[in-house]
């Protein structure tokens, strides 16, 4: 924590003195890291892949699938990883080409993925639960040549076209040998040797991961093998570096989508250059994450808000668990009520838990709770990351705002996305001239350097951490023939952060119901995005640009809920 003697000192226009922390500039509105800056590489010719393995440990089974045992030893690891590139190469992939992984968690999805960094090709993922035209945009928008998916989604691709080959990926080591794996069996272990690799530099394209953004539908975030980089040294490495234990002893819960920049930078990237070992598991179950953690003494547990507030029930329950093994719970992706924060703390005492904040535009980089055995802070999203600056600013009239006020957070740093896919207009919007990422969330930073998150300026719903852009189901809603206009907002929800609710004007004479309108949308969007409310409105509050006025919406909701 800051003490006196690193304040600095302003003179207000009433000549009263006002002291500033000095990670704190009043002249830049500049805030600075307090952490020791990192050594990032510099060498421009550096890929992803041979930085995670360039960094040496005694980590010994880097990824066991939670339900059958099946795993990947770290002595495997990367040779498996060349036989994947050498083969895909043989196959066609080639530098530049964009591959869509559309999986969940699996002990083979960081294979998949660093085999195809390390050809230099570029990665794209996708929820499995992702409805036809959801995949179709992402297709079409980023170009993808190559795809790995479950079988039960290999129709669908097949129906889009222009796909080829179409490798269908087993959950674990059991399934393997079934002959409807045989192309990823051959994939895997076929023992192929890459003729010389392609030269691949940081500033290279690596991956296009999509986002609501700040505001509209969601866009392709593109993504460097810098930010990667990044990503792994001021986040992952970073935050193992803080703590005395041994990394490689340590046992990380993946149940977090690895589609997802939050899961994907920790099991699928970072924790690999550590050698930590990652329990994967496909979706949450809480009876399942108990049993889990016991058999294989996981010690940390990164979650989302309905994760933690199932955990904190089951500890709440007539018989307790004790879950001995867990060291640490770390929470992202989603704000957490203080009552969820409280109650998880009160169960679980000798668990460390903190919270942190990062964008897909950020690559995950933002901030990380840290706490001592003298001090807590467990509201906060965090100390801000190496290498990263931040700005709060007043979104009225721009000013910048010193620690104590609240004000829009602005980002800058090595992790900060290269723009959007082919929209220009929204990267200018989103990134200024000084390279200032405007993420949209309102925040401010205690006089200790820890950010609190406030409110959001973004439209953006949060459920159960995955990201809603109401404007993606407002453009499904309008193609109702009954429906002549539409507009969607978030209702608060205590275990699962907040639910998209549809306010709809139908046509007049029209017998639709809340519940038509509710399997409508559930029939064209993933499961997590289904509408979960539908209120009737003779008309859509909006600006005089036309443009959706959300929060008299939400004040509307309100008196409704």
């Amino acid at each position: 924590m800051a003490s006196a003697a690193n304040f600095n000192f302003e003179i207000t226009q009433n000549n009263m003195i006002t002291q500033h922390p000095h990670w704190y500039s009043s002249k830049t509105g500049i805030y600075n890291s307090i952490h020791t800056p990192r050594n990032l590489p510099t060498d421009p010719f550096l890929d992803i892949v041979s930085f995670i393995f360039s960094h040496s440990h005694d980590g010994v089974l880097a990824l066991i699938d939670s339900s059958s045992g099946s795993s990947i030893s770290y002595s495997k690891l990367l040779p498996l990883v060349k036989s994947m590139a050498s083969a895909l190469h043989k196959m066609g992939v080639s530098q530049g080409d964009v591959v869509l992984l559309l999986l969940p968690n699996s002990i083979y999805y960081p294979v998949i993925l660093l085999a195809v960094l390390y050809l230099g090709a570029v990665f794209t993922p996708l929820n499995p639960l992702s409805s036809v035209g959801e995949i179709r945009k992402q297709v079409q928008e980023c170009g993808v040549s190559f795809a790995f998916t479950i079988p039960e989604n290999v129709k669908k691709l097949e129906l889009l076209g222009g796909i080829n080959p179409i490798i269908a990926v087993p959950e674990n080591e059991k399934d393997l040998r079934n002959d409807g794996f045989s192309s990823f069996f051959n994939l895997l272990y076929g023992k192929f040797d890459l003729p010389q690799r392609v030269v691949i530099k940081q500033e290279d394209t690596a991956g296009i991961l999509y986002s609501s953004g700040t505001t509209g539908v969601s866009k392709g975030v593109v993504l460097t093998h810098r930010n990667l980089i990044s990503m792994v040294e001021l986040f992952v490495r970073f935050e193992a570096s803080q703590y005395d234990y041994s990394c490689s002893k340590s046992v990380f819960l993946a149940v977090l989508p690895m589609f997802h920049v939050y899961g994907l930078s920790l099991f699928a990237a970072g924790l690999l250059s550590l050698g930590s070992t990652v329990i994967v598991m496909r979706k949450f179950d809480i009876d399942e994450v108990i049993r889990v953690i016991d058999k294989y003494n996981v010690t940390h547990f990164p979650v989302v808000p309905p994760m933690l507030s199932a955990l904190t029930m089951k500890a709440k329950g007539v018989n307790g668990i004790k879950l001995q093994s867990l060291r640490q719970v770390s929470c992202g992706a989603a704000p957490l009520s203080i009552g969820v924060i409280s109650s998880f703390v009160h169960a679980f005492p000798n668990v460390d838990f903190i919270q942190g904040y990062g964008m897909t535009e950020s690559t995950a980089v933002g901030t990380r709770g840290f706490n001592t055995e003298k001090f807590h802070n467990y509201s906060s999203i965090g100390l801000l990351a190496p290498n990263t600056e931040a700005k709060v600013v007043d979104w009225n009239n721009g000013t910048f705002l010193p620690p104590g006020s609240c004000g829009e957070l602005w980002l800058r740093g090595p992790s900060i996305m290269r723009g959007y896919l082919n929209n220009e207009e929204a990267t200018i919007s989103t990134i200024d001239k000084d390279g200032w990422l405007h993420t949209g969330d309102i925040v401010y930073f205690d006089q200790d350097g820890y950010l609190h998150l406030a409110d959001r300026l973004k439209d953006i719903i949060k459920y159960k951490g995955f990201q809603i852009a109401p404007a993606d189901l407002e453009a499904v809603l309008i193609l109702h023939p009954e429906i002549i206009d539409a507009a969607v907002t978030a209702a608060e929800d205590e275990e699962i952060g907040e639910i998209p609710v549809a306010f709809v004007v139908k046509k007049v004479g029209s017998v639709l119901s809340p519940k038509d309108v509710v399997n409508y949308v559930a029939e064209q969007v993933a499961p997590y995005k289904k509408v979960r409310k539908v209120f009737f409105t003779d008309k859509i509050p909006r600006s005089p640009t036309g443009k959706i006025l959300r929060k008299q919406l939400r004040h509307c909701l309100t008196s409704k809920l």
